[in-house]
């Protein structure tokens, strides 16, 4: 499979990317769909395979997303996506910021998160300045936003605002930023190509957190961190991550990587991401909340934005950099 789809001009890896990946999940659709007609009894079993059956169709849900902002970003070219998925970070930090409490003093740094942070980072990702779009959230942005709160005058909380803050701009700008900037790395022989990276990133890290979903409610196995999920155990996630790395090795001819590099890379990107998810869950745990969206209407429907890109979001930073570093870019 590697040497068939490296044989490929773009155009043709683009048309049987799209007729594999919408393939499945349309069979995936088709299946859910059937699963629901069936009866079911009042019995605690049938009420297990309904909950089971909705996290499913949720996780389901997140994969067509992906999908299709991966398609989208494909076909509008480099600056559209940009501005695209600038958009899904003013939402996520949006959902996660109306979720966390915040005073009357939040509000200049809040200001400052939206529309100076956020425009400003995707333009140092636009203009390529790699080294300093690295660094401009994780050190300048985390020094000035206390500077900023500490001038509202308010000292409630201010280390607790502050930092729930800072880690919503660095989840839901910083991380989702770097999904993006693999569109603008320079693979020599890999020309007009690095969309398929954003493809290769998407898909093994939705393909493991599937697959670690449905082994875990086959498993039945003791929860890792019980209070924080119930579904996480470390015998599905390892079958996630397995399953995850060989997406990504039968992926590796539509990458730079060899098929040794591509599961070497699928695998730090499924353990960055999965782990990335249990730690948002985490969050949801403190906040007292089921999905990020809370009780008001959600921009992409049942669930809540964040819930879909949460794993991306962490997944994302550590693929980029570990390209970067292994290749030399």
């Amino acid at each position: 499979m590697y040497q068939s789809l490296k044989n490929l001009t773009a155009s043709q890896q683009v048309g049987a990317l799209f007729l594999i990946l919408f393939g499945l999940l349309l069979l995936a659709s088709v299946s859910a769909v059937v699963l629901s007609l069936r009866e079911g009894d009042d019995s605690a079993a049938s009420d297990q395979r309904r909950a089971d059956l909705q996290n499913f169709e949720g996780v389901l849900r997140t994969s067509w997303f992906m999908a299709l902002v991966f398609w989208v970003g494909w076909l509008s070219g480099n600056n559209v996506a940009l501005v695209l998925f600038g958009g899904v970070s003013f939402f996520a930090l949006r959902e996660f910021m109306t979720l966390s409490p915040t005073r009357r003093g939040d509000h200049r740094s809040l200001v400052l998160a939206f529309f100076v942070v956020l425009p400003l980072q995707y333009w140092l990702v636009g203009s390529k300045y790699f080294n300093l779009f690295t660094v401009f959230i994780p050190v300048y942005v985390f020094l000035a936003i206390p500077v900023v709160s500490a001038l509202a005058n308010d000292p409630q909380r201010f280390l607790e605002r502050n930092a729930k803050l800072q880690w919503g701009i660095m989840v839901c700008i910083f991380g989702m930023s770097h999904v993006p900037a693999l569109l603008l790395l320079n693979f020599p022989g890999y020309t007009n190509r690095t969309a398929f990276l954003v493809f290769f990133l998407v898909l093994v890290v939705q393909s493991g957190m599937l697959a670690q979903h449905l082994a875990s409610r086959r498993l039945r196995r003791s929860p890792a961190a019980p209070q924080i999920s119930q579904s996480f155990n470390w015998p599905s996630w390892w079958i996630g991550i397995a399953v995850g790395s060989s997406v990504g090795g039968l992926l590796a001819g539509i990458t730079p990587f060899k098929p040794g590099q591509a599961v070497a890379m699928a695998f730090i990107a499924c353990v960055a991401g999965s782990l990335g998810h249990l730690v948002m869950k985490a969050l949801k745990r403190d906040r007292g909340i089921p999905i990020w969206r809370g009780q008001g209407p959600a921009v992409t429907g049942a669930g809540g934005l964040l819930d879909r890109v949460d794993a991306l979001c962490f997944a994302a930073p550590v693929f980029f950099h570990s390209v970067r570093w292994y290749f030399g870019l």
